[in-house]
């Protein structure tokens, strides 16, 4: 018999609970947002061009949109592309005779990434994924490609890039713009390129679990500056010009020539995703020791097996996913997930398939059996703790709970 578990009244591995991510926040970037604070710009100022630029050429880019958060940048930059709303609530048009593009996307991954699609009034169509990486399987998409298709969307679940070889002949055989949902990915690589430059536009995250942050933050990378005027332009209300250019002008006309959102980045947090920045290439080499730890511990654990890393990549490891055997387990996801949190666990799940969520059951008739590969691995997948500031203890509290949690539930233990 294994240790009694702290959800039946044993004593938890640990008494506080490890998140499964967490912001590294020291002095530097507390100094980098207070001068600014300090200054005359908080919003609209410098710091957004700078951020900009130097974030463009630390993932070899020509050009940066800077906006207020991750999904306002899949936001903007499925305006940029041109997809257009609808004409009733939430984008979804009643009339008939009005075609919507179709965009489509994993259903693994944050509602973010079809939202955007919906937003600009479009058909967010769903292609399954790979079952050993989770990421869009490339074979799906070509499968659902329609005369309505105008983009895919590719996700780099868990910060792993996708097939973006397979990926772009697919996109370049039909005409398609190619977007990425890096959001995951930042300080990746795929075949020694950079993330940020794997796609037509490829858009991230300063959430405070992310590679890195700035509270609530995000930013959309092309190489095509139309592109990232549009996305400028639709982060500021549709106005071609912000308080600042207009002061610099000495003028106080301004022109809105779109419907555009208001989703611009402060100065003060582009100071801080600067100061970020600079720790992005160790804070990615600590994720990845981690990574390998867990890869290490979990390879003697059959019950257990954490995600394929495909070969040519520098994964970025924003989540650690495994995937639970349950035919070797007397338990369900659900109870490893309660039993793991009573430890003092942080695990979370990551995701619910978007297309399952009532929104687009209900207005997008999408259900169970649309994607089974995600559906299936939606029951098994565990995210664990994983953020640089990890101690080597807080590691092992990891897989010592983990080890705990399975022997208990092990269809062969006593």
């Amino acid at each position: 018999m294994g240790a009694r578990l702290a959800i039946d009244g044993g004593t938890p591995v640990r008494e506080t609970m490890l998140p499964y991510g967490h912001q590294w926040v020291n002095g530097d970037d507390i100094a980098a947002v207070v001068g600014v604070l300090r200054s005359d710009w908080l919003t609209t100022g410098p710091k957004v061009a700078e951020f900009e630029q130097v974030f463009a050429a630390f993932v070899g880019a020509r050009e940066a949109a800077a906006v207020s958060s991750g999904t306002a940048a899949l936001h903007a930059a499925m305006y940029a592309v041109g997809i257009r709303p609808g004409d009733s609530a939430h984008g979804i048009t009643k009339n008939e005779n009005i075609p919507r593009a179709e965009v489509i996307v994993p259903p693994m991954t944050f509602a973010s990434t079809a939202n955007c699609v919906v937003f600009q009034g479009g058909t967010p169509v769903f292609a399954d994924v790979d079952p050993g990486t989770l990421l869009i399987d490339p074979a799906q998409v070509e499968a659902k490609i329609t005369p309505r298709t105008k983009a895919i969307i590719a996700v780099d679940y868990t910060g792993q890039p996708c097939d973006y070889d397979a990926l772009r002949a697919i996109a370049d055989r039909h005409s398609l713009i190619l977007v990425a949902d890096a959001c995951h990915a930042l300080g990746g690589s795929y075949k020694g390129r950079p993330v940020g430059t794997l796609a037509d536009l490829n858009a991230f995250s300063f959430h405070p679990v992310k590679p890195i942050t700035t509270g609530e933050g995000g930013m959309v990378t092309t190489d095509d500056p139309e592109l990232a005027r549009r996305m400028r332009v639709f982060r500021n209300h549709g106005i071609t010009s912000d308080h600042r250019q207009r002061e610099q002008l000495g003028s106080w006309f301004y022109e809105m020539v779109d419907l555009g959102y208001n989703c611009r980045l402060t100065d003060f947090q582009c100071a801080l995703g600067m100061s970020q920045l600079r720790k992005l290439p160790e804070f990615v080499r600590r994720r990845q020791a981690i990574a390998q730890c867990y890869d290490d511990a979990f390879a003697n654990i059959p019950e257990v097996s954490p995600l394929v890393v495909c070969q040519g990549v520098s994964h970025a490891y924003h989540l650690y996913v495994i995937q639970l055997e349950l035919e070797h387990l007397q338990a369900d996801r659900a109870q490893v997930f309660a039993a793991l949190r009573a430890e003092g666990i942080g695990v979370n799940v990551h995701y619910i398939p978007v297309h399952l969520h009532a929104f687009y059951q209900q207005h997008f008739d999408t259900g169970p059996g649309d994607c089974p590969v995600a559906e299936a691995a939606y029951e098994r997948v565990l995210s664990l703790p994983i953020f640089p500031a990890m101690s080597a203890s807080e590691i092992d509290t990891v897989i010592t709970a983990v080890g705990k949690v399975v022997h208990h539930f092990r269809r062969d233990s006593n």
